[in-house]
C-alpha cells in the first residue's frame, strides 16, 4: 500500500479567513506521523476536516490508496480533543457501551483495556481516573472495531511527565506490536522526537515542511563552522585530524563541521602550523525544538 492518508490541498474558510490554507500530506503504513504546530495553527480543524466533522472547502482527502471514504472511515479510530465518556461508569462499561452504539461487538472490550493498560481498573468510576488514565480510556475508544488507523488529536496535552510517558509507551506499543499507522498532533516537540517517524509542520494554517526524523536529525544537532584562507587545504587537515568525513564546504568557503568540536584549540593550532590562518570560528547546538519554533513562526 502507498499511503494510509493523502489530502490534496485542503483547505477550510470561516468568514472569509483561510483556517487551513492548501495542506496537502501524505501518510505511509507504518508512520507514526507528527502533525506540529503552535496552538491555533489548524490542526484540529485538518482533523475534523479529515474525519468528516467538518465541511471541506475545497481541496481532497484519500485514504488506503483511494479505497472509498465510507470504507475507510471504518478502518479508522480517532481521538479528537477531550475523551467523552460517563464518569459514573467503569472503563468496561463505557467501552462496551460504545461499541453497542457503532453496532461493534462489545466482547472485545476486555482485550482493548488490556492494550491500553487499563485492564485492572475493575469497578473504579471513570470520573475518578487520573488524567493520563483518562486519555488512555479515549485512545481505547478510538480502538474499537481493531482499526489499521488511529488519529489522535493532542493526546498528551495537559498530562504530567507520568502520564506522558504512559500514553508514549502506549502509542509505540500500537505501532510496534499492533501494527498501526498513526498520526498524532501536538504542540510538544520533546515528546514527539521519541515516537514520530515523520512529521509535517503547520503554521498560521499552512504546511511548512514535511520530513522524516531521520533529516531532521541531519538538520540539527551539533555543528562547527569555520573560515579560514585556505578552506581546500584547511578540510583535509580537519577530517584526518577528527577522524570523519562530515565536513562540508559552502560556496563561500566556510567549512562546516557536522559535530560540536571539543578542543578548538587542537584545531587552530594544526591549521596554523600549516600555515592557514583561522578568520573566524564557532560551534552552534541546534535543537530539534529550536527548529521546530522557527518553522511554526513561518520561518
Amino acid at each position: 500500500m502507498e499511503y494510509i492518508l493523502k489530502t490534496d490541498n485542503l483547505t477550510k474558510v470561516y468568514s472569509k479567513i483561510s483556517v487551513v490554507n492548501d495542506v496537502s500530506l501524505c501518510i505511509r503504513p507504518g508512520d507514526i506521523y507528527g502533525f506540529v504546530g503552535k496552538n491555533g495553527a489548524g490542526k484540529t480543524t485538518f482533523i475534523r476536516m479529515v474525519l468528516g466533522l467538518a465541511n471541506i472547502t475545497s481541496g481532497k482527502v484519500s485514504f488506503f490508496d483511494g479505497e472509498s471514504i465510507s470504507k475507510a472511515r471504518k478502518k479508522t479510530g480517532s481521538l479528537v480533543e477531550s475523551p467523552a465518556f460517563y464518569p459514573n461508569m467503569t472503563a468496561k462499561e463505557n467501552i462496551s457501551i460504545f461499541c453497542r452504539m457503532i453496532g461493534e461487538n462489545d466482547k472485545q472490550a476486555d482485550e482493548i483495556l488490556e492494550k491500553v493498560g487499563l485492564g485492572d481498573t475493575g469497578k473504579k468510576k471513570a470520573g475518578n481516573f487520573s488524567l493520563g488514565m483518562k486519555q488512555r480510556l479515549g485512545i481505547a475508544f478510538a480502538l474499537v472495531g481493531d482499526p489499521e488507523f488511529l488519529i489522535l488529536d493532542e493526546p498528551i496535552n495537559g498530562l504530567d511527565p507520568t502520564g506522558i510517558a504512559e500514553v508514549r509507551k502506549l502509542i509505540l506499543s500500537l505501532k510496534n506490536d499492533h501494527g498501526k499507522t498513526i498520526f498524532i498532533s501536538s504542540h510538544l516537540i520533546s515528546e514527539l522526537e521519541k515516537i514520530v517517524t515523520r512529521y509535517g509542520i503547520i503554521a498560521k494554517g499552512k504546511m511548512v515542511e514535511e520530513l522524516t526524523a531521520e533529516e531532521l536529525d541531519a538538520k540539527c544537532g551539533n555543528k562547527t563552522s569555520l573560515k579560514t584562507d585556505n578552506p581546500e587545504r584547511a578540510m583535509e587537515i580537519i577530517k584526518k585530524l577528527l577522524g570523519t568525513d562530515d565536513v562540508e564546504k559552502t560556496q563561500d568557503g566556510t567549512i562546516y563541521v557536522g559535530k560540536k568540536i571539543e578542543n578548538i584549540g587542537l584545531i587552530t593550532n594544526e591549521l596554523f602550523k600549516n600555515d592557514i590562518t583561522v578568520n573566524a570560528i564557532s560551534s552552534t547546538d541546534n535543537t530539534a525544538e529550536a527548529y521546530f519554533i522557527e518553522k511554526m513562526e513561518g520561518g
